[in-house]
C-alpha cells in the first residue's frame, strides 16, 4: 500500500519546522489466519525462505550466558495420523512471510529516507530517547518490526532493540481492552445483526457464495464464512499478493475460483468496511471511539508532550530531549477505528502496511503549533468540516477534537464502554 516515501511525499513549507512524528501502520503481508482456510487446501504453502525466531535472553548480555537463536520450523510426523485442517506445508497461519519482510524492510527504509535523509529528522543511529517502537500482543507485528528496525537504523541488525507491548487485556493499539458499550453498538449494526444495511448485501450476493462455498468444501453453515466476507476475502487475497493461483476444488480441480468471483469478494470486502466504520452513520463514530480512544488519548498525550519539551519563546531552549519519534505496528482493525475516528471521506479495507502519519510542525513567523495528518502518503481528508483536509491545521483543533471525543488522558473511556 503507499506509505511516505520520497518520491512523493509533500515537503511542508520551508517557514514551519518539524518537531515530531507518530506512525501507524498495518502489518505487512502474511499467510491467511488458519480459521480462514478451507477444510481441505489444493496445494501446500512453505515458508522454508525465513525464519522466525523464538527464544529468550539474558539481559543485560555483558557477563551472562548466552542464548541461541532458535526458530520454528513447521513439521508434520508420519506417525501422526491426524492431517492439519487447512494447508499443508511448513508456514505458521498466520505469520509474515518472506514477501512480507522484504515488505517490511522496504517500508522501514522509505520512512527513513524521508525523515533521515530528506529532512535530518531523524538520528543516523537509534536512540531511545528520541525514538520508539511499538507493537500488538500478535506476534506477527513483532515480525514486522524486527525488518523496519534493521532498515532505518542498518547497525541495529542483529543487534537488540525494544519494542513497546502494553499487557494483553489493556493494548490499545491493538485493541484488545474491553468495551462492551462498544461491543453491543457494533452487534447492533454490524457483522452478525439483523441490520437491514449490513444484511443486504449477503442476501445480494447468495449466488456468489453457493459457488464459493461449492469450490471451497466450505459448509453453508460456517457462520464464520457466512456472516461477512472477511474469511474468504482474507484467503483468496493471501494468495493473490503471494503470486499463488485462485484454489480449485479438491476433488475437482476443473472448478476453480475465477478472478471475477474473486475480485467480487473484495469488492464487497470493501463495502463492509466502509459500512461498518462510516457509512452506518453516527454508530460507527461512537463504536470506534470506545474501541479505540484510548490509543487516540495516547497518541493527544504525545503530542502535548512534543509541544511542551520546547520553550514557547524560543525552540532551542528544550527542557529535555523527549520522543521525537514514535512508530507503531497494528492491524487492519486499528486503522479501520482511527480513519472511522477521523471521518475520513472515503473509507477502504485497509490493506497490508496500510499507514497514517501524524506530523507536528511549529511555524517560525507565529511560534504556534500545527499538524499534518498523512494517509497513504498524501494528506487526509476528512468529510468532518471542522478537519477537512488536515493539512496544517492548527494542533488545538485536532486535540480540541480528540478530547470532545475521547476526554483527556481518556477519561471519558470508562464512561462511554460502560453498559
Amino acid at each position: 500500500m503507499p506509505h511516505v516515501r520520497r518520491a512523493e511525499y509533500p515537503e511542508a513549507h520551508s517557514s514551519y519546522t518539524l518537531e515530531y512524528v507518530e506512525v501507524i501502520h498495518r502489518h505487512h503481508k502474511r499467510t491467511p489466519y488458519a480459521d480462514n482456510a478451507f477444510p481441505v487446501e489444493a496445494y501446500p504453502w512453505y515458508c522454508d525462505d525465513e525464519s522466525l525466531l523464538y527464544y529468550g535472553a539474558p539481559f543485560p548480555t555483558d557477563g551472562a550466558n548466552h542464548s541461541t537463536n532458535t526458530y520454528w520450523r513447521v513439521y508434520t510426523s508420519p506417525s501422526n495420523p491426524l492431517a492439519p485442517r487447512g494447508f499443508n506445508g511448513t508456514c505458521q497461519f498466520p505469520q509474515i512471510t518472506r514477501g512480507g519482510l522484504d515488505d517490511s524492510w522496504q517500508h522501514g527504509k522509505d520512512l527513513y529516507g524521508v525523515y533521515h535523509d530528506l529532512l535530518g529528522f531523524l538520528p543516523e543511529k537509534f536512540d531511545p530517547s528520541l525514538v520508539s517502537f511499538r507493537v500488538t500482543n500478535n506476534i506477527i507485528t513483532s515480525q514486522v518490526a524486527s525488518m523496519v528496525t534493521s532498515s532505518m537504523f542498518s547497525g541495529e541488525a542483529h543487534q537488540n532493540l525494544p519494542l513497546l507491548v502494553q499487557p494483553p487485556s489493556i493494548d490499545s493499539l491493538e485493541p484488545a481492552y474491553t468495551c462492551s458499550a462498544a461491543k453491543n453498538n457494533f452487534s447492533e449494526y454490524g457483522v452478525g445483526s439483523n441490520d437491514s444495511g449490513w444484511t443486504s448485501h449477503l442476501k445480494a450476493a447468495s449466488a456468489l457464495y453457493a459457488h464459493l462455498d461449492t469450490i471451497s468444501g466450505v459448509s453453508p453453515t460456517d457462520s464464520g464464512f457466512h456472516v461477512s466476507f472477511d474469511h474468504y476475502f482474507d484467503n483468496l487475497s493471501a494468495r493473490l499478493c503471494h503470486a499463488k493461483p485462485l484454489p480449485c476444488n479438491a476433488s475437482n480441480p476443473s472448478l476453480c475460483v475465477t478472478q471475477a468471483m474473486a475480485d467480487e469478494v473484495f469488492r464487497l470486502g470493501q463495502y463492509e468496511y466502509s459500512y461498518l466504520y462510516r457509512d452506518a452513520g453516527a454508530r460507527t463514530l461512537e463504536y470506534s471511539t470506545g474501541s479505540y480512544g484510548i490509543w487516540v488519548a495516547e497518541l493527544v498525550q504525545n503530542l502535548r508532550d512534543a509541544m511542551h519539551k520546547t520553550d514557547s519563546v524560543s525552540s532551542s531552549n528544550r527542557t529535555s530531549s523527549g520522543i521525537r519519534y514514535r512508530h507503531n505496528v497494528a492491524h487492519d482493525g486499528s486503522i479501520s477505528r482511527l480513519l472511522s475516528i477521523l471521518q475520513i471521506e472515503k473509507m477502504v479495507w485497509p490493506g497490508m502496511g496500510s499507514e497514517v502519519v501524524f506530523e507536528l510542525y511549529m511555524s517560525k513567523v507565529d511560534r504556534q503549533y500545527y499538524i499534518r495528518v498523512l494517509w497513504g502518503g498524501q494528506l487526509l481528508r476528512s468529510s468532518n468540516p471542522t478537519l477537512g483536509v488536515l493539512d496544517m491545521l492548527r494542533v488545538e483543533i485536532l486535540i480540541a477534537y480528540f478530547d470532545g471525543l475521547v476526554g483527556q488522558k481518556a477519561n471519558k473511556i470508562s464512561s462511554l464502554c460502560s453498559i
